[in-house]
């Protein structure tokens, strides 16, 4: 079960309304019974449900006007009605008038308990819906993305060329039947460089950064369900579509549409999606009606799609549609200082989050960022600065803080004699022995550390030791306070 439900029970038979909530209260759902549909009014008036469960029969009204009552009003939630007289025609019009199930008495438990589940996993997608259709209202602000280095600054300057270039790459009036192919900009890079960064951007930059911007990830859709998601769904197209539904294309109509890790999609899928790219039209699963769709086309991946390609893994005429216009973004180590506007930006941004006071980076730490390789990019880095700004002891975040890997550059970095062997002044006097092994790797490392000035990265590539592994043996060993005292010589 998904989660637990809250429902209304309409019921005037006493016994069988006992034993329905019962069950579903054993089931660990919120039950609320009543007999009459004016105790159900007052019930709504004062609280929320999941699901109405209601007889059809109830003196001189009817539960099914009730559900078109419902249904007048707004109610999103799961509605099941039931009666002794189960006949078709009864059954057509509750459905008709916004039913999702019709059970027929005596009621089986163990199937309003399945029904149950499947209403709630229908809202759990309908709510997933209303949430992609509330970005249709949402103006994303048009800030350039943080980065001074040339090769980032050449990035966005790209991004903010392709977005004047109309969405449809044909003149036809948007309303005529001919469509147009979709304009398509493919967005390379690393993992965590910052591609959907970019897509938002290109997106605020066009001419109507209001129209809305729909960011989908392929590989987050179901196999099964990734066609309708797209493309949407007629009512009856398949089991449990009961209603038709619009797909994130139509969505993003007149906006962005980001398909994110477009490596992923399945090879049936790429051939829809190509036929939409050529002709701007869309056909929702369950109709032989096609539609136009006026949007822009963003698809990112960290793949290597010629290799894909190459695999079988990938269509080649898909890849040429996409790429026509390319933007490769740089990583993180090859923008020079923006990893620590990056960082700064983002300690400033955990400050305002978390009410937290004023942050900043020490010169040591700045350059240690600065050196650090990233190979987790921009959510690498995002990653370690929030780790720093929580446990950071005071206003300034120290090298200490920044849990950094130990194959990282430091902020100086060592020469090579000494990242391949060990300085002659850490060798031991062995005359003065024994020493046990733990004793021996307690003073090499205060030695690599005092060789290092108290530099803890530095000091562990001396002694070929991870840097998470050194910090450990120095609480282990308790020779804190020794290596303070290095640091503040």
């Amino acid at each position: 079960m998904l989660r637990l439900a809250t429902i209304l029970l309409i019921e005037d038979d006493e016994t069988l309304r006992f034993t329905i909530a019962r069950a579903m209260s054993k089931a660990g759902h919120k039950v609320t019974d009543v007999e009459s549909l004016p105790l159900a009014r007052e019930a709504f008036a004062s609280g929320s449900f999941d699901i109405v469960l209601t007889d059809v029969n109830l003196g001189s009204e009817s539960g099914i006007d009730f559900v078109e009552e419902l249904r007048g009003q707004g109610y999103r939630g799961g509605v099941v009605v039931m009666t002794a007289f189960a006949t078709v025609d009864d059954a057509v019009r509750a459905m008709k008038l916004g039913a999702d199930d019709y059970l027929a008495k005596p009621v089986r438990l163990e199937e309003l308990k399945i029904i149950t589940e499947r209403l709630l996993e229908q809202q759990r997608d309908s709510r997933h819906l209303r949430l992609y259709q509330r970005m249709r209202q949402v103006a994303h602000a048009n800030e350039r993305p943080i980065g001074q280095s040339p090769a980032w600054l050449k990035t966005i300057e790209l991004a903010e060329r392709l977005a004047k270039i109309p969405v449809v790459n044909r003149t036809e009036d948007y309303g005529s039947e001919s469509g147009g192919a979709i304009t398509t900009v493919l967005i390379t890079g690393e993992t965590g460089s910052g591609k959907g960064v970019l897509a938002k951007h290109l997106h605020s930059s066009s001419d109507d950064p209001k129209q809305p911007f729909v960011h989908v990830n392929c590989t987050a859709l179901p196999a099964t369900l990734i066609e309708g998601e797209l493309f949407g769904h007629e009512k009856g197209a398949f089991t449990d579509a009961k209603e038709a539904r619009e797909g994130l294309f139509e969505m993003a109509d007149g906006g962005t549409i980001f398909l994110d890790e477009i490596g992923d999609l399945p090879l049936e899928l790429q051939a829809k999606l190509l036929a939409v790219l050529e002709e701007g039209k869309i056909r929702r699963v369950g109709s032989a009606k096609e539609s136009t769709i006026r949007v822009r086309v963003l698809a990112a991946t960290n793949r290597d799609l010629e290799k894909c390609v190459a695999e079988g893994t990938f269509r080649e005429d898909l890849l040429y549609r996409i790429n026509a216009f390319t933007i490769r973004l740089p990583s993180l180590r090859d923008r020079g200082e923006d990893a620590v506007l990056i960082a700064q930006n983002l300690t400033d941004r955990l400050r305002r989050e978390y009410g937290m006071s004023a942050i900043k980076l020490n010169e040591t730490a700045r350059r240690m960022i600065a050196a650090h390789q990233w190979p987790g990019n921009v959510r690498e880095l995002f990653n370690v600065i929030q780790r720093a700004a929580m446990l950071c002891e005071g206003e300034e975040i120290k090298p200490s803080d920044l849990a950094i890997r130990a194959r990282s550059a430091s902020a100086e970095p060592l020469g090579a004699a000494e990242q391949f062997s060990v300085p002659g002044e850490l060798l031991f006097d062995f005359d003065h022995g024994p020493h046990t092994a733990e004793e021996v790797e307690r003073l090499l490392m205060l030695q690599a550390l005092e060789h290092t000035r108290g530099n803890v990265s530095k000091a562990a590539r001396l002694i070929g030791m991870q840097r998470s592994s050194f910090r450990y043996r120095i609480e282990r060993y308790g020779i804190e306070a020794q290596v303070r005292e290095i640091v503040e010589r």
